[in-house]
């Protein structure tokens, strides 16, 4: 496995050197600020994930305000509540992406998002304060707490609401694979394991944060 410098230099080859690269990176956003985060946006972004995996990205978004309206801005109490009744009238509402199971994974996701609130405290204290060289484990977390948030709908999740994680997309395992830490897309824990310690060993190399090398890796292929 190649030093993280070795493959910062091999991304920076190709992105025009390290100063263009640094400019292409941003970083997690703080501790302190993810904490801050309503609960109802950690949900609104969490279904956004979910409704866009295997479907097109743009259509979810610009029915996005016609999601809010139908879900009552992701209120979880409301969220957490909703009834046969209401699935039959969710199923029917032209306001949003009418696919049962994942309008039910909304009502889950409450359910699970509360669980998380009265044990942290709020949804962002458990994001935030989740430790880094355990990214995997939360991603498993979320996997198996969660609805529908397995593989990588639960990555991007934590990507766009700024948790600092690594995005396992084709060119990061493209990279991870030229490293000899996997041999191909991991999904058994031991590959995971794999992948998260490579992040680890890279992270103590560099200083930077998992979301900085993450990116870095999928900048070096392709």
């Amino acid at each position: 496995m190649r030093s993280f410098e070795e493959i910062f230099e091999i991304a920076a080859k190709r992105k025009g050197g390290a100063e263009a690269l640094n400019n292409l990176l941003s970083p997690p956003v703080p501790i302190d600020e993810l904490e801050k985060i309503g609960d109802d946006r950690w949900l609104s972004c969490m279904t956004k994930c979910v409704f866009q995996a295997g479907f097109n990205w743009k259509v979810v978004e610009s029915m996005w305000p016609g999601f809010e309206a139908a879900f009552d801005g992701f209120d979880l109490g409301r969220c957490a509540m909703l009834n046969d009744e209401d699935f039959d009238r969710l199923v029917s509402d032209q306001r949003i992406v009418r696919y049962g199971a994942k309008i039910r994974a909304v009502q889950e996701n409450a359910v699970f998002m509360i669980d998380l609130v009265n044990q942290h405290g709020g949804a962002g204290a458990a994001f935030a304060r989740w430790p880094s060289d355990d990214f995997s484990g939360l991603l498993a977390m979320l996997k198996k707490r969660g609805s529908r948030l397995g593989g990588n709908t639960g990555q991007y999740f934590l990507r766009f609401m700024g948790v600092d994680g690594y995005i396992l997309s084709r060119d990061v395992i493209e990279r991870l694979i030229a490293e000899g830490v996997i041999e191909k897309p991991p999904t058994s824990q031991k590959a995971l394991a794999a992948v998260q310690d490579a992040f680890n060993t890279w992270q103590r190399q560099s200083g930077r944060t998992l979301t900085e090398i993450s990116r870095i890796l999928a900048m070096s292929v392709g």
